[in-house]
């Protein structure tokens, strides 16, 4: 797992990614998609009258998931700070008013990897896959929350963890998805040098 991404003219980006790669990526957005849970209903009477779905609550509680936690963190406070009542309940209002719209946001971001995945056909050695300025935003947002995904499952808290935790046996059960993190970092850290080079 070597490809990194190249800027393209066009302002877009360029990455060889091997049938492995794809097939990795590809699993990764689906559990992403699956952990997320379902969006709005096509054709849903309340999804239709957009004053309504603008109104929609949300969930005003954290999520008990470490990683949706990790994904939909609360708006104020931090881990520094022991959150009030006061802090408590802007939180709820936040979260109330945002998380459906950043779920929606983030199921969409998983969703264009995975169509701009199932364009390519590698058959038996790499395709060139060719993203659009445009498709390389949601490919940031999908890369990001992937690897905080992976990192709050793998526990890292710090860069420093990365490092660590590179230095693992290969027999330790942690050792994939410690690759797929670190693989994933250089997805996104090249994707964002060809954005803005």
């Amino acid at each position: 797992m070597t490809g990194h991404f190249e800027p393209l003219p066009d302002g877009g980006a360029a990455v060889p990614l091997d049938e492995i790669e794809i097939s990795i990526l590809r699993s990764l957005a689906v559990q992403l998609i699956e952990l997320l849970g379902p969006g709005e209903e096509a054709g849903d009477s309340e999804s239709d009258d957009l004053l309504a779905s603008i109104f929609n609550d949300g969930p005003s509680e954290p999520p008990a998931d470490p990683v949706l936690a990790r994904l939909f963190p609360d708006a104020y406070g931090g881990p520094d700070l022991v959150p009030d009542d006061d802090v408590r309940a802007a939180s709820a209002e936040f979260r109330r008013y945002t998380e459906n719209d950043l779920r929606s946001r983030k199921r969409e971001d998983a969703l264009a990897l995975i169509r701009a995945l199932d364009t390519l056909s590698p058959e038996g050695g790499n395709a060139q896959l060719r993203l659009k300025p445009d498709e390389c935003r949601r490919w940031l947002g999908a890369l990001n929350d992937l690897r905080l995904a992976i990192g709050t499952r793998l526990e890292v808290t710090d860069e420093e963890d990365g490092g660590e935790l590179l230095r693992l046996p290969d027999s330790d059960p942690r050792k994939p998805m410690v690759m797929a993190y670190l693989w994933l970092g250089g997805l996104q850290e090249t994707l964002v040098e060809s954005l803005m080079g």
